[in-house]
């Protein structure tokens, strides 16, 4: 048969040794050169990434207490409008009753007014009537009496009856 030699299955103890020795050469090297630097690398960014982590807990936790804020901030002018609002009709109502009030008393003035100007006017009037009713009166008085006391006779019998009635009186 033909008896080919395979290495890894039968390792030669001299490569074996110096393969183990430049492995753990290698391994040594390659810890103090790449391994801790990787290393270190990785913890620095894990720690990175941590402090971004936290950071954005925190910008989260800010973010949502101005979110309070800003809701309270909101609720508070809500009702500082609805204050005002409710000021402001109070205001325009007492405006709107005073001006109420304001015409009812000129109104209740100026119906006073017109009242005595109507009596004045009315007075006024009465005043003269009763001058035209008096003068008219004499007129006729005067006439009637020109007409019955044409004679003489009869107007001295007329004033001596005048006479005796205020003497009586």
């Amino acid at each position: 048969m033909f008896l080919v030699s395979f290495p890894p299955l039968n390792p030669d103890p001299g490569q074996f040794f110096w393969t183990t020795v430049i492995f753990l050469l290698v391994w040594l090297v390659l810890g103090r050169t790449a391994f801790k630097p990787i290393a270190n690398g990785l913890r620095k960014r894990e720690g990175d990434i941590q402090d971004a982590l936290d950071a954005a807990e925190k910008a989260k936790a800010e973010m949502q207490a101005l979110q309070s804020q800003n809701d309270e901030l909101l609720k508070e002018a809500r009702e500082e409008r609805s204050r005002i609002l409710k000021d402001a009709k109070q205001a325009a109502e007492s405006i709107v009753k005073e001006a109420k009030d304001k015409a009812k008393e000129e109104a209740a003035l100026l119906v006073e007014s017109a009242k005595n100007d109507i009596e004045s006017q009315k007075a006024s009037a009465m005043r003269e009537v009763k001058q035209e009713v008096g003068a008219m009166a004499i007129d006729i008085a005067e006439q009637v009496l020109q007409s019955k006391l044409s004679a003489e006779g009869e107007q001295t019998a007329l004033v001596q009856r005048l006479v005796d009635q205020m003497s009586k009186n």
